[in-house]
């Protein structure tokens, strides 16, 4: 594990994967080089830090040297918390590092991702970061021969089924990543950049009609109501719809499918892009506002400003019959998110219920048989 001199934090931060394939590949390359072996091997981060990890299963020879890094997400683990990320160096007769991925580490199989195809599923900021410590390492013996890196991960091909690395296109293995080297707690950061990336794989493959989801729940009625969209064009956005939609109007998506359920989708049709409850609260008051213009009577509208949650809302009017609700609703949700991607994409809105009932539709593409002018 990974320890720095710093001042006490509420939440500890963690490490990437990219920073313990550094550590683990400096350490192994040591070893390798001069027949000493480190207990702990300190690298600089990209944040601007110096931090010193614990290093694990050091083996060498005179031609080979391996060992490990334990992937600490301090309070903020993640699938990859806990994992051994090993380093393998050995000998080259070209000059220079030749860096791959071995066990564990996915291969990239579809563009997009910002890798070729057929790369070592290593980001840009990991590569840089073990070429630098590497050298660093091996000093003037990189200037006649070369080392040969391998990064592998024995657990990661387990551990990639619990990320999205598969639908990215990503197989076989886990990612190793990072821009600065340290796992923030509790950031949004990650999960963001796990968005827009797969984005830009849904464009790169072709796709132009894309469906953004909330979860797991929603993404799969939107399968079922879409099966013959490919798999890439169904995207878990979670509370991001603002930056989701940005992401599909800068890689000039043509039709977004918004499929959601009441609780986020209520605060959507108010124009709030942000769906997290810190980022947006759900607006009965609004929402009383809307069943009014269906014709609700005022009794119902003073239930509605009273109700504890939007599912709550959606079942009064479900069971009082007003489907006109739900499909006003989805029209104002498509008109917000068009609005908010610039215009330059038609939406679709799907509403469900939690046991996949699709309870509401709507369309800003005029020739939609969801489209309604309620205006």
């Amino acid at each position: 594990m990974a320890k720095e001199a710093d001042k006490e934090k509420p939440l500890r931060h963690g490490y990437t994967t990219g920073a313990c394939a550094t550590a683990a590949a400096k350490a192994a390359a040591h070893a390798l080089l001069t027949g000493e072996a480190w207990a702990h091997v300190t690298i600089r981060i990209p944040a601007g830090l110096d931090v010193t990890f614990e290093v694990h299963n050091l083996e060498f020879t005179r031609d080979m040297a391996t060992c490990s890094v334990i992937k600490d997400g301090g309070d903020d683990p993640d699938a990859t918390h806990g994992a051994h990320i090993f380093a393998t160096v050995t000998y080259s007769k070209q000059p220079g590092i030749d860096l791959d991925g071995g066990v564990g580490v996915g291969r990239i199989t579809k563009p997009g991702v910002g890798l070729p195809v057929g790369a070592p599923a290593i980001n840009p900021v990991p590569q840089k970061m073990i070429r630098e410590a590497v050298s660093q390492a091996a000093g003037e013996f990189l200037e006649e021969r070369g080392l040969r890196v391998v990064i592998s991960v024995p657990d990661g091909e387990e551990i990639a089924k619990k990320t999205l690395n598969a639908r990215l296109g990503i197989i076989g293995g886990i990612s190793i990543l990072g821009t600065t080297g340290i796992v923030k707690p509790f950031s949004s950061a990650a999960y963001i950049a796990s968005v827009i990336q797969a984005i830009d794989v849904a464009v790169a493959n072709g796709c132009d009609h894309l469906v953004l989801t909330t979860g797991g729940r929603s993404e799969r009625v939107a399968q079922e109501d879409l099966p013959e969209l490919s798999e890439e064009a169904f995207i878990q956005m979670g509370d991001f719809a603002g930056i989701a939609l940005k992401q599909c109007a800068k890689k000039g998506v043509k039709k977004v499918t918004m499929s959601g359920m009441m609780g986020k989708f209520s605060k959507l049709a108010a124009g709030h892009m942000n769906l997290h409850s810190k980022g947006s609260q759900v607006d009965f008051e609004f929402l009383a506002s809307v069943a009014s213009k269906v014709g609700v009577p005022p009794e119902l509208l003073a239930e509605i400003r009273q109700a504890n949650t939007a599912k709550q809302v959606g079942d009064m009017l479900e069971a009082a019959g007003y489907q006109k609700f739900f499909a006003l609703l989805c029209s104002m949700i498509s008109e917000e998110c068009r609005k908010h991607g610039g215009g330059v994409f038609e939406v679709d809105t799907v509403l469900a219920e939690f046991d996949g009932r699709i309870i509401g539709r709507g369309s800003t593409d005029a020739s939609s048989p969801n489209y309604r002018d309620w205006r």
